[in-house]
């Protein structure tokens, strides 16, 4: 934004309205100006006050019944109570003052039958629903002339995202004054005016009056409506932009070779691939043919073959004379990989060795944690090219870390890497690798279509032949027998020859704070969300605390019960899961660092305490560290969630079905607004103000079409410098960020 868009609010409003405002989080003209109404009311329609909880912050319309000033008789001073109603339910307003002159302003203009705005803080007193000293806007009274006022009483009232010391109105007024004195040289407008004629939309001064200062329902259905495809519009032509960046490079074709480790590794397989395996497998086979860096999105559900897929990729690589690297996110996952990929390749990685097979390459690890000595192997055979694959942490993303020939990197949890570090990996090679880019976390169509825009997006969907599904009960946290039953079931497990992980959201009791490892994504319950005062239930579970209790548990009586968090060091962490596995240590309680890519396929029983902390896509991955072998097995979810809450519901819906995709579409219902796509980041500004995903699906295919057109025709926009404004604005390194993940 530019000019009269980034004049500060402290010049054009005055220090003090501008520093409420700050509050917020709006501190420029276009800050406010896109501080969009939430919802409208309508003079005739009242809020539904039967609907208000305590402690709770509102605005409501209401109609005042009576208001009454009198003496306090105990206390001295004066009081002012009226009663305001929505035709049904009433809510008690309370003012105190010192005289009872001071209230008599109020008394005037809290006339019975007249009606208004009241926001403050929702309390109780004897049974009783108040609000004290609220802020109050009667309509029709507190305008400037009686024009005004007729106008008020009649068009829809915008009600603002709020704060307490900020009500809706005062919003209100700071809006209408920036935006009155604007003409459309004020306002650079980011939609091209070919585009804006041929879909019949209002400019985006014309927008912002039409939601701010909407005559009718219409108007700001229409202004939003603009401001909608606007953002789908910018987006999609920043990813076109992006794409069309990255289709410019070169990269070194990676074509099949017959005969080589890739049919070798096929011959190896216990198992037939299944066709979706199949068929992303061609389509990445054909990517890395071509001279042009392919930049491929593979997501799957949970125990879908995604890893096989990927290391038939980095084998065709191999054949073809380059390296490979696979970015884990946390070393556990790192050294598990490294795992799987050698046990599956047997005498195909024991490259250099006597037991090696014809053409056998070498799978190397490497992270922080290890020793000089073996860090310095890792880093010559990466350097040498004798490792053909190279697996490893951010580590790989250090400066010592050479490539003889880089032609792939795989880039494993894609959320949990920027595109900085994404990037710094790519450019190891002298020219730019091929990228395939891996999520176990199931993403709809539109999402992935929305951030996403510029890869291609291959999706397994079918499982292999031999895994089984999982059985997934609710388990009431305040119902002992039935808490005691899920630590028998334990037992049944184990005893038939399973393993059982315990997950909890802490590593230990002594901190308020949560493990390191808690979900990126998970939804943090308010007192509502979960139902009934959170001051009546427990802390939540910590996992030094619950394995020291499960080990005096009678139905566990004589299990070694382990542990796995994000303190321990890697050897300690290799340890915890070497024990798990072989069985020793059959009950392992961890927090959500066990949630992606551990493998073991022994492992039956799921028990996640406190469930209701976390959100459906983490509770779905860490629901598929079992399963993973050819035996039954068991999720259980213990959890406070009240029925009828949201967080039961969302694990209800978790419970009702093992479709990673429809779990995924049910998530985003659930999500607040503004997280559907991991926006919401430290304090910083959502990028999605008014779009969603999933119901302006439509909308974002036509924006991309539209966008698309632009990039080709113009790719550094010069003909459209406010949309380069605009799209430059956004990708600030937080939103470049936010564009590369899920």
């Amino acid at each position: 934004m530019t000019g009269r868009l980034e004049e500060p609010l402290t010049k054009v409003l005055g220090a003090r309205t501008a520093g409420s405002l700050g509050k917020l989080g709006l501190e420029t003209v276009g800050d406010l100006l896109r501080h969009y109404p939430r919802r409208y009311g309508a003079p005739g329609e009242f809020t539904p006050l039967a609907e208000l909880r305590q402690g709770e912050h509102v605005t409501v319309m209401a109609e005042v019944r009576t208001a009454t000033v009198r003496q306090m008789r105990s206390r001295g001073g004066a009081m002012l109570e009226a009663v305001v109603t929505d035709g049904r339910d009433s809510l008690q307003l309370m003012f105190f003052a010192k005289r009872a002159g001071v209230l008599r302003m109020h008394e005037d203009k809290l006339r019975p039958g007249r009606r208004g705005l009241f926001t403050g803080t929702v309390g109780d007193y004897r049974g009783r629903r108040q609000l004290t000293h609220p802020d109050y806007l009667i309509v029709g009274v507190d305008a400037a002339d009686e024009d005004e006022a007729l106008a008020e009483a009649s068009r829809p009232i915008p009600l603002y995202p709020a704060a307490a010391a900020v009500p809706t109105w005062r919003i209100g007024r700071a809006v209408r004054a920036v935006l009155d004195p604007l003409v459309e040289a004020d306002v650079p407008d980011p939609i091209p005016e070919e585009i804006r004629a041929r879909r019949g939309l209002p400019t985006l001064l014309e927008a912002l009056r039409l939601v701010h200062v909407p005559e009718s329902d219409a108007d700001h259905r229409r202004g939003r409506a603009r401001l909608r495809f606007e953002e789908a519009l910018v987006l999609q032509t920043a990813l076109a932009r992006r794409r069309a960046d990255h289709d410019a490079l070169s990269a070194v074709p990676r074509p099949a070779r017959p005969g080589g480790l890739v049919e070798a590794l096929d011959e190896r397989l216990p198992y037939d691939l299944t066709a979706g395996q199949v068929a992303v497998g061609e389509s990445i086979a054909a990517d890395l043919a071509r001279d042009t860096p392919m930049l491929r999105l593979l997501q799957g559900d949970v125990g879908a073959g995604k890893t096989v897929v990927a290391l038939r990729a980095m084998l065709q690589v191999v054949d073809a004379g380059g390296q490979a690297a696979l970015l884990a996110p946390t070393e556990v996952l790192a050294a598990q990989h490294a795992r799987s990929l050698r046990a599956l390749l047997g005498p195909l990685a024991d490259g250099g060795m006597l037991t090696a097979a014809d053409d056998a390459t070498r799978v190397t690890l490497l992270t922080g944690s290890q020793g000089s000595r073996e860090r310095r192997a890792a880093l010559a055979e990466a350097a040498s090219g004798a490792a053909g694959i190279v697996v490893g942490t951010h580590a790989l993303l250090s400066d010592t870390v050479q490539f003889a020939d880089l032609g792939l990197v795989v880039v494993d949890e894609q959320h949990r890497f920027g595109v900085e570090q994404r990037d710094a990996l790519r450019a190891r090679g002298e020219r730019v690798p091929h990228t395939l880019v891996m999520t176990a976390t199931p993403i709809p169509r539109t999402v992935a279509m929305t951030v996403f825009g510029d890869l291609e997006t291959s999706v397994l969907s079918d499982r292999p032949a031999g895994r089984q599904e999982t059985v997934t009960h609710l388990v009431p946290a305040g119902n002992a027998s039935w808490v005691q039953r899920v630590w028998s079931r334990v037992r049944e497990e184990v005893d038939n020859g399973g393993r059982a992980y315990v997950v909890c959201p802490r590593i230990d009791g002594d901190t308020e704070e949560e493990a390191e490892d808690v979900p990126l994504d998970a939804l943090e319950e308010d007192d509502a969300a979960a139902g009934g005062d959170a001051s009546s239930r427990p802390p939540l579970a910590a996992v030094l605390e619950v394995a020291e209790a499960l080990r005096t548990t009678p139905a566990l009586a004589g299990l070694d019960v382990g542990v796995m968090h994000g303190r321990l060091s890697s050897d300690e962490k290799d340890t915890a899961m070497r024990r798990f596995a072989s069985g020793e240590a059959p009950v392992l309680v961890a927090t959500t660092v066990i949630e992606v890519g551990v493998d073991v396929p022994e492992a039956t029983a799921m028990v996640v305490l406190d469930a209701q902390h976390f959100g459906i896509s983490q509770l779905h991955q860490l629901r598929g560290r079992v399963g993973r072998g050819d035996r039954a097995s068991l999720c259980l979810l213990v959890s406070h969630a009240e029925d009828g809450t949201v967080a039961h519901e969302r694990l209800a819906a978790l419970a009702a079905t093992a479709d990673g995709f429809e779990l995924a579409e049910k998530d985003l219902e659930l999500r607040r607004e503004g997280d559907v796509l991991g926006a919401a980041q430290s304090g910083g500004r959502n990028s999605l103000r008014l779009l969603r995903v999933v119901r302006d699906a439509g909308l974002i295919e036509e924006a991309r079409a539209e966008a698309a057109a632009l990039v080709a025709d113009d790719p550094s926009l010069g003909a459209h410098p406010a949309l380069a404004d605009t799209i430059a604005d956004m990708l600030d390194d937080e939103r470049e960020d936010f564009l590369s993940r899920s």
